[in-house]
């Protein structure tokens, strides 16, 4: 028997997160990026860009996944196992590479670009031995890092972009107000946190009844478990007077939002509340900054200064904030758009960006636990819009 290297398997009607119209933008503007440039063709392998690019978000397990986009064509391509679910999950037309043969994937991918082509590939995500197979197979002219360029198309949201991300930031308030109800002294942080995942899976499948579901999560942290802000959900038991943190992270169709804050069992102690409220304020604070023309390490800043001011200084974590869209915790990031020190990216209409201040009190010391607010702003003509809706501090989240 003859076996293929490849072929197109495609059965079943194409459903997108996104309309063609809205790809056809993405790509046009990618491709006119392409030929300022003089990049022939662009070899995406990374789940964000493929998915922003084409809708479909791939499931490695190992294998590797790819898009190629020319100036006429765009092709994911996926393995085997998939079957047919990525060409109906994909806006570009899609190849399936076989495994019969070892690097059948760069076979596939040499077939839609040719040889000695500019290639542009993706420098923060490919692999040394993907990037060497790359340059054996295609044996490119040239190769030109992508990824800064298509970062930047990423971090401007379209109006469908942002209707989506408004979506998630309801169906994270939803998982808030059903952990909240959930907790009570005894309870473990994973009975918490199922009722979250639970209530947000629920949601998202009403609001959106042909997405495929996959990815949504909640990290609930409690006592000391509260220290660092992508702690994992334990079997530790709640007690009264526990500081709490609530993160409840919808995923819909590979778009990432979030709900953060901070919350108490039944009682609050003085030390604890003054820490908790002075970090409500840098909150509302930051919100007040993130307008256009402000750069994000300016905003960085002015909430340093903010908390140096309380002697509170030393005990900020992370950055202030960062970037919404096709991101999640285990791929993507939008890293040119965070609220850090060394980031001089100047906001912008249709950009959208967290504030989440967070303060670390040590063990043994007064008020001991980690504080952290959450919102999600997008950035307007000439100031900011709110776009989460769960309330903040001691007056709602004192609770169980």
């Amino acid at each position: 028997m003859e076996r293929p290297q490849q072929y197109r398997f495609h059965q079943g009607e194409k459903i997108l997160p996104f309309s063609n119209a809205e790809y056809d933008a993405r790509l046009s503007k990618l491709r006119a990026e392409m030929a300022v440039q003089g990049v022939d063709a662009c070899v995406f392998t990374s789940m964000h860009n493929i998915a922003y690019f084409s809708g479909f978000l791939y499931c490695s397990f190992g294998r590797p996944y790819g898009l190629v986009v020319t100036q006429t064509d765009s092709v994911t391509i996926s393995a085997g196992i998939d079957a047919a679910q990525p060409w109906r999950r994909s806006h570009a037309d899609n190849i399936t590479y076989t495994d019969w043969q070892r690097n059948n994937y760069w076979r596939a991918i040499l077939s839609l670009t040719g040889s000695g082509k500019t290639i542009g590939y993706e420098g923060d995500h490919l692999t040394l031995a993907q990037k060497s197979l790359l340059d054996e197979f295609l044996t490119p002219s040239t190769t030109t890092d992508i990824a800064p360029a298509t970062m930047l198309q990423r971090m401007h949201k379209s109006e469908a972009e942002i209707a989506l991300i408004r979506h998630g930031a309801q169906v994270a308030d939803v998982g808030g107000y059903a952990i909240r109800d959930a907790i009570k002294p005894g309870l473990r942080e994973i009975d918490i946190a199922m009722a979250g995942r639970d209530a947000m899976e629920l949601e998202i499948a009403k609001r959106f009844p042909d997405a495929e579901y996959r990815d949504t999560w909640v990290w609930f942290q409690s006592g000391i478990n509260t220290d660092g802000a992508h702690n994992p959900v334990t079997a530790r038991q709640l007690e009264r007077g526990d500081i709490l943190s609530l993160n409840t992270f919808p995923m819909i169709s590979g778009y990432y939002t979030a709900l953060e804050r901070t919350l108490f069992v039944q009682d609050v102690d003085p030390a604890s509340l003054k820490i908790w409220e002075a970090n409500v304020a840098a909150h509302e604070y930051g919100i007040s900054l993130l307008k256009p023309g402000a750069s994000c390490a300016e905003v960085t800043e002015k909430i340093n200064t903010f908390f140096a001011e309380r002697d509170l200084l030393q005990y900020r974590s992370f950055g202030y904030g960062h970037s919404f869209g096709v991101l999640s915790h285990y791929y993507g990031r939008e890293a040119g758009l965070e609220l850090r020190e060394d980031i001089d990216t100047v906001l912008e209409p249709g950009m959208v960006i967290s504030m989440e201040p967070m303060l670390t009190i040590p063990e043994g010391q007064p008020g001991a636990g980690g504080y952290r607010e959450h919102d999600i702003l997008v950035i307007t003509e000439d100031d900011n819009e709110n776009i989460t809706g769960y309330p903040y501090g001691p007056a709602t989240n004192v609770v169980g």
